[in-house]
């Protein structure tokens, strides 16, 4: 391989190296389903995707807010989903006050915070 090429083919290989926690990018709820419950209180499936890598890089909750930003629901995820993606974890037990029509759905991953995509659940569906 001619020296020129060698060094392109390393400064591509560094620049995608380099870029690999960006490529990760934020964490982003990309589906939800929820369920109210005999006593009043809703369970939340959310999907949530991330490009998971390892413990220093993850997404590691997600939470269920209210349109004036109050949380009423919050998932702890306790390790990466490196191999599962997306992934869908489960809450239960989540109080929404009456004359709440909506929440809003939003992941955190543990380098960028809050912040990727987030999701609106109508819940007169």
């Amino acid at each position: 391989m001619p020296r020129l090429a060698a060094l392109s083919l390393f400064a591509v290989t560094a620049a995608l190296a380099g870029s690999a926690s960006a490529i990760a990018g934020e964490a982003a709820v990309v589906a939800a389903k929820f369920a109210r419950a005999s006593n009043g209180t809703y369970r939340f499936d959310v999907g949530v995707r991330h490009a998971d890598d390892g413990w220093e890089h993850y997404a590691d909750k997600w939470q269920v807010r209210g349109p004036d930003g109050e949380v009423y629901g919050e998932r702890v995820l306790a390790h990466p989903h490196d191999t599962e993606q997306p992934f869908t974890r489960s809450q239960s037990g989540i109080v929404i006050p009456d004359g709440v029509d909506a929440v809003t759905i939003r992941a955190h991953d543990k380098q960028h915070g809050w912040g990727g995509k987030e999701l609106t659940v109508d819940l007169a569906e």
